[in-house]
């Protein structure tokens, strides 16, 4: 039996790092119930009776050892773990769940990207605006029929304040503060007293585009829609263009894109005609040009409008416009591919 108790001793001093793993194997190896230790504590019985001071008092100094010992290994082991796991820059990273931009957003850079090719620059505004520059100065009249078409938040009527109704606004802020050539794409949030359903919103985000310069025509105009049309929808759409209205636009129109899931032959989505309206567009009124200093028979200029939720609508058939603004995770989530 001394014999077996000098071996245990000397595979136990053997040991001098550990893993947790291998801490726990000694553990249950020597000191279990099933162990070495515990097996020649068994057999100490049979002893004869001379000689069971001698090895009891050295099966006792084992016991000790081997606990002390596994103990200091354990406790080197557990300190080297919490080491590496601060140092040890291979380990796998714990799961982060990375979020996503939000589609207003990603339709927006997409199309500031497209015009910013075209070399327009990007101007802003207050969303709190005075009456001149959302509606006078634009050829709005203050007893206009026009201005019930963008019924708004009026904040203060002495002066007049209000919530912009688009993002013109700025426009006329640039022509007021700045001399031709001028070519802005001004993209926001605009107001107007709308009640709120899945097709309209009483806040929503806009793009507008204003080019001012010599010799601006119809055709630049067109041609611009054209190179627009085709880089935010594919280069198989054609564009159309209808007589419309605008205040601060003569002449003005309607744009439409041909419909994408048709291929303009008719469907249920462009309502059987092929055609899906996106914008509205025209010709810069001169009386707008003279009111923001501008001379009109000198310089001539076309203006755009679009509402970027009625774009993102079309590219990635959201059909409920209150979707982009109750922060859904689950529906934000759709759009990780499209980064």
């Amino acid at each position: 039996m001394i014999d077996q108790i000098k071996q245990i001793r000397a595979e136990l001093e053997a040991v001098t790092t550990a893993s947790p793993g291998e801490v726990e194997a000694l553990r249950i190896k020597y000191l279990s119930k099933k162990g070495a230790i515990s097996a020649l504590m068994n057999d100490f019985r049979n002893v004869p009776a001379e000689q069971k001071r001698e090895l009891g008092q050295a099966l006792n100094e084992l016991k000790t050892f081997a606990t002390d010992h596994i103990n200091a290994l354990r406790e080197a082991a557990e300190a080297c773990c919490a080491c590496d796991d601060a140092l040890d820059l291979t380990r796998c990273a714990a799961p982060v769940e990375i979020g996503t931009r939000h589609p207003l957003s990603l339709v927006r850079e997409q199309i500031i990207d497209i015009f910013r090719r075209l070399g327009f620059t990007i101007a802003e505004g207050p969303e709190i605006e005075d009456d001149w520059h959302v509606f006078e100065s634009l050829n709005f009249a203050p007893d206009h029929p026009a201005r019930d078409m963008q019924d708004t938040f009026f904040i203060n009527r002495q002066p007049d304040v209000l919530l912009r109704t688009h993002t013109s606004s700025v426009q006329t802020r640039v022509m007021t503060s700045q001399k031709p050539p001028i070519r802005i794409i001004c993209p926001g949030r605009v107001y107007r007293n709308e009640a709120i359903s899945a097709r309209a919103h009483c806040f929503f985000h806009q793009v507008e585009a204003l080019y001012i310069d010599k010799n601006v025509t119809f055709a630049d105009l067109r041609q611009t829609l054209l190179y627009f049309a085709r880089e935010m929808f594919g280069p198989q759409t054609d564009i159309r263009l209808r007589p419309s209205y605008f205040p601060f636009t003569e002449p003005s129109a309607e744009m439409d894109i041909s419909c994408d899931l048709c291929g303009g032959k008719g469907c249920s989505f462009c309502k059987g005609t092929g055609w899906v309206e996106i914008l509205g567009c025209g010709m810069v009124d001169p009386a707008v040009l003279e009111a923001c200093g501008i001379d009109s028979k000198e310089y001539s200029g076309f203006a755009l409008g679009m509402g970027i939720e009625r774009i993102t609508n079309l590219k990635y058939r959201v059909k409920d416009l209150r979707l982009f603004s109750e922060n859904d995770v689950r529906f934000l989530d759709e759009f990780t591919a499209a980064h």
